[in-house]
Order: C-alpha cells, then structure tokens, then sequence
C-alpha cells in the first residue's frame, strides 16, 4: 500500500459524500459528522445502488477520521467506487491518476512480470537428472571382510584345552536368595500400598466438590402466557461478603447451579421480563422448581414495534403515547470510536418506525416507567456481525 492509495480513498470518499448530497439531506453535509440515523439512511442507498452493504464498524472506522492511516478490504473499496459510479477501486484510480509516469511504470511491471518468472525457472537446478545418477557406493573386497572377522577373534585356543587353575582353598557361602526375594515382595506391596492411599486421597480433594455438592434445577416460565421463556436470562448469584457471580439461562432450558451452601439468593433478570430476587433454604428446598416471571410489557412492545413492517402510522400513534416526552433513551455501540449516543423521543420513532433491514438486529437492553405508566428510559442496540482485518 503506497501514499497514493491513501490519497485516493480520500478523493473516492469525497465523491461518495458527493454522490448521496445529490438525493439526500443528512444532518450535515461532512459526512464525517454522520451519525446514527443518517448512517442508516447511507446503508439502505448504498444496499439500492452498489448492491453492498457496509458495517456502522467500518462507517466510523474509515469515514469518521481524515486523513486515514490504512486502505479498507478490496471488496468494501469496490463497493464505494461503484455507488461514486465508476466500474471499481481500479476503475477509478485510472481516473484519477497524479501524473502519467505512474500509469507506465505500471505497465511496464505487469509486461516484465512474465518475463522474470520464465528466466527463474530456467535457471533452477535439475533436481531430477541428479537423482537419476547418483553417486556410486564404495565396494567392500571379500578381503576386508575376512581381516574384520579376524580382528574380532580374540580367543587363542579352544575351550576344550583350557585348563583351570585352583588357587587356594575352596569356601563355602550361605545362600541368602530366598531372604533377599521375600524383602523385595514386601517392598513391592508396601509401595502399592502407600501410592494406592495417595491415589484416593488425591481423588478426594479433586472431587470433593462433586461428592459433597448437590445440583438445584430452576426453570422459568412466562407468569401471563405460562409458557417456557424462549430468551436468555441473567442469573445473578449472591454471597455474602462476596461480588455477584453471574450466570445465563439459556432458552427453553433449565438453570442448572450446584452448591453446598445451605442457602440461595438470586437475581433473575431479562430485557423483557421484571427483575425478581429469589431467596431459597436450600436443605428443604426442592431439587427441582419451576420459577415465574413477570413479563416488561413495555419493552415487548418496543421489541415489537422494532420488528414490524405493517401499519407505521398506528406505531408511531402508539410509541408516542407509551414514551414520556422528557425520557431519556440511549444508543450503545459496538465500536470504540463511538460508545454511547443519546436522542430525543420523536428521533428514536423515526428510527424504528424506518422501514430498514437494519432494524432486524435491534436489541433492547433496558427499560424503566414512572408511576403513571410512561416510559421514561430506553436503552438500546443496534448488532453488527462484520469483522474489520
């Protein structure tokens, strides 16, 4: 990647910028300063002109700091080279170039390339006339092989004329083979012993959890529909004098939490569901229970209305009675650039009553309502999977 490449982006971002001002009015002209529904409203035009789609990642990523330090992926500068209206990254590059010299020398590399490699190969080493020859084994004369047996020869006579002499008195000794074999049996077992005693203890220490514990099964069901929860949920653990340990339920599936404590406090949590705290004595406790909950009407709306394509004008009469004018409702981000955003209440209706694929990745995170039943606090996240190399 050379400077020039970087000088490009930055001219194909201009002309990017150039392109949706002719149809469109964000909220400013820069698009450095896009954000939010501005961004959504670039994804949708750029997914009708170029047929591709860019991450709210990479938007800020490439578009939000200039001059910028890298190139993003081929297929994403393809992308923004055909809604600016040209045929590709290459396309417009060619038009765009700084002086004629670089064009040549461009060319001139493409027509040595095939040239350098054809003189590469010819002057590799020929690997296989090499094997087809190889070196020739040394031979070893009939003579050589007789003298190395010689040398090994190193007895002068038979053995059948060898003499034996005696010197000295001849002792007697006391055989002490079965004393020594009974010792080393009992040494044996003695070992087997003791590493057998070390092998359980070892054993205990490992599984004392599983031996002394006890498994509790907790499964949740909705309080109003008394049906299984199809959605995760937040199990918090309490402990005295110790931080919360937190787990999640998986959907349609029993919370499974083994303890040898003789008590339990936990905290049951969902986006839609009411927070509840469960206090259990656990030595009368059941192994098994079911739990219910209350549903978060209010955030099942919201998700509902998030989803739904039918009747805009009956959502949008709908959100605007449920949400308090002063409530405070907040946009969490993926990305580092841009954590957290904040919008008024008629902004986050025109969001979600915009018919965008967008909006399939929604999630609400939290919601909280007043005494007379408005909902004074929205929290809430729209999910990208694309990953930026």
């Amino acid at each position: 990647m050379s400077d020039l490449d970087l000088l490009h982006f930055e001219q194909l971002k201009n002309e990017v910028q150039t392109q949706y001002l002719e149809n469109h009015t964000p909220s400013f002209d820069d698009i450095s300063k896009w954000k939010g529904i501005d961004i959504i409203y670039f994804q949708e035009d750029l997914r009708k002109i170029a047929k591709g789609n860019i991450s709210e990642k990479t938007f800020y990523t490439y578009f939000k700091n200039s001059p910028v330090t890298k190139l993003p992926r081929i297929d994403m500068l393809n992308i923004l080279s055909v809604y600016a209206g040209y045929v590709s990254w290459y396309d417009f590059k060619k038009n765009h170039l700084f002086s004629d010299e670089i064009l040549k020398d461009l060319e001139e590399e493409d027509e040595n390339l095939e040239e350098i490699l054809s003189q590469d190969i010819k002057n590799a080493p020929e690997i296989e006339e090499e094997e087809k020859n190889p070196a020739p084994k040394p031979k070893i004369s009939e003579k050589t092989v007789e003298k190395q047996v010689e040398n090994y020869d190193l007895q002068n006579s038979t053995t059948d004329i060898q003499n034996v002499n005696k010197n000295g008195p001849t002792f007697s000794s006391y055989d002490t083979t079965e004393q020594k074999g009974t010792f080393s049996l009992v040494k044996k077992y003695l070992w087997l012993g003791i590493s057998l005693v070390l092998a359980i203890l070892v054993g205990l220490l490992g599984f004392k959890d599983e031996l002394f514990s006890k498994k509790f099964y907790y499964s949740f069901i909705d309080a109003d529909r008394n049906s299984k929860i199809n959605a995760e949920l937040q199990v918090q653990i309490l402990k005295e004098n110790e931080s919360p340990i937190v787990y999640t339920a998986k959907p349609n599936e029993p919370f499974v939490y083994t303890t040898q404590s003789k008590s339990l406090t936990m905290v049951v949590s969902s986006p839609y569901y009411r927070t509840d705290t469960i206090h259990r004595n656990l030595e009368t406790a059941p192994e098994a229970e079911t739990i219910e909950l209350k549903p978060n009407d209010y955030a099942i709306m919201l998700f509902y209305y998030s989803k739904s394509i039918k009747d805009l004008k009956r959502k949008r009469e709908t959100l605007n009675y449920l949400i308090s004018d002063d409530a405070l409702i907040y946009q969490v981000y993926d990305n580092e650039t841009y954590g957290v955003e904040t919008m008024d209440k008629q902004r986050y209706i025109n969001l979600v009553t915009l018919p965008s694929t967008s909006l399939e990745n929604l999630e609400v995170i939290e919601t909280k309502d007043d005494k007379s039943n408005k909902i004074i606090m929205i929290k809430f996240k729209i999910a990208t999977d694309e990953k930026i190399n």
